[in-house]
């Protein structure tokens, strides 16, 4: 180590200076680096960071802020703190911007599209570098007008703008998936707890739904379509209002998974066992569904791969650099202990 750095665990914080000293660079180097304004050999970046660790050095983010008009903050608004669905786009978010000195600061929209637009206007008061959108109703018109200030990654929708990156899964097809796979187990009595009508991914799951019995050649009963809430009690009392119509079915398409949730505890009140009496099939495919008991079977997306994906899509545009092509997985049936034919046919 250079005599003039500062040794670990010294009480007088390093410097830019100290780093440069280690790492055999200088200061300009290190500057660039940290403020990843260019690309630096791999060696020298080596040196740099592992100055940076040996000698605990914490750049000062306000300084940094004040010269170059960063805040080295994505802001992030999602819809729900508490959704498991929400926590792994978020966790995505976080792990590709892992490394880069950015740092994702969440605000909720709570589904509601004038709170929405009103932490989004938050977010860009606090002066955030870019900006992060999971899920939501807030117009396209206001995403392309914040767009003119700042990159904004959406999720769950297709937007094309400038400034703009949209990444999402077709819901339709993972309707039509669902309910194909019942109608092929040999279900014809197939209900569907839907989403919130104001929600175009929930929209897109009821069509789905329907287009895969228009294309079996069987018919829907409306009274089997209910709507819920995306949330567990949505999904409970929607399955309370299924069985007090005494309208049969013998499998039911649940339009997230936490509404299956709900949905197999009004069965299991009423004495009916799942799948024996009535097969569920659910959409998310959330980390508990493998844990349950049976596990449950469902439309799996990988909404922590989206994450990852818009967090590299604003880290490239704040770079200069154009997004990276990001090949989503493809939606597919995680096909697990909910289903099987219904009661009367062999499996």
């Amino acid at each position: 180590m250079s005599p003039t750095a500062k040794a670990p665990g010294s009480t007088t914080p390093a410097t830019v200076i100290d780093v440069a000293r280690l790492a055999g660079v200088s200061v300009a180097t290190v500057s660039r680096i940290l403020n990843g304004t260019a690309r630096v050999a791999a060696d020298k970046r080596e040196a740099v960071e592992a100055a940076i660790q040996k000698l605990q050095f914490r750049p000062n983010l306000s300084a940094r802020s004040l010269r170059s008009g960063s805040t080295a903050t994505i802001g992030v608004l999602t819809q729900d703190l508490e959704s498991p669905y929400f926590t792994g786009g978020t966790k995505g978010i976080e792990q590709g911007l892992q490394g880069s000195g950015f740092a994702p600061l969440l605000v909720p929209g709570h589904w509601n599209p004038q709170e929405e637009f009103d932490r989004a206007r938050l977010l860009m008061a606090r002066k955030v570098d870019a900006m992060i959108i999971l899920g939501g109703s807030m117009q396209d018109a206001q995403i392309v007008e914040m767009a003119r200030q700042l990159p904004i990654a959406i999720t769950g929708r297709h937007l094309v703008a400038p400034n703009v990156f949209s990444f999402h899964f077709d819901q339709i097809d993972g309707g039509r998936v669902a309910t194909r796979h019942l109608i092929g187990l040999g279900h014809r009595h197939i209900a569907h707890i839907a989403g919130p009508q104001e929600h175009a991914d929930a929209i897109d799951r009821k069509e789905g739904y329907l287009r895969a019995h228009s294309e079996a050649g069987l018919p829907v009963d409306p009274r089997l379509i209910v709507r819920g809430n995306y949330l567990e009690e949505g999904g409970f009392e929607a399955t309370r209002k299924l069985l007090s119509q005494g309208v049969r079915f013998t499998a039911i398409f649940c339009a997230n998974d936490q509404t299956l949730w709900g949905a197999r505890l009004a069965l299991h009140e009423q004495g009916l066992e799942v799948p024996r009496d009535v097969s569920l099939v659910g959409f998310d495919d959330l980390p508990q569904c493998l844990y349950m008991t049976p596990p449950v079977t469902t439309i799996h997306q990988s909404i922590l791969e989206m994450g990852r994906a818009a967090a590299r899509a604003v880290l490239a545009a704040l770079a200069g650099q154009p997004a990276p092509v990001e090949n989503l997985p493809p939606l597919s049936l995680a096909l697990r202990g909910t289903t099987r034919p219904p009661p009367g046919l062999s499996p």
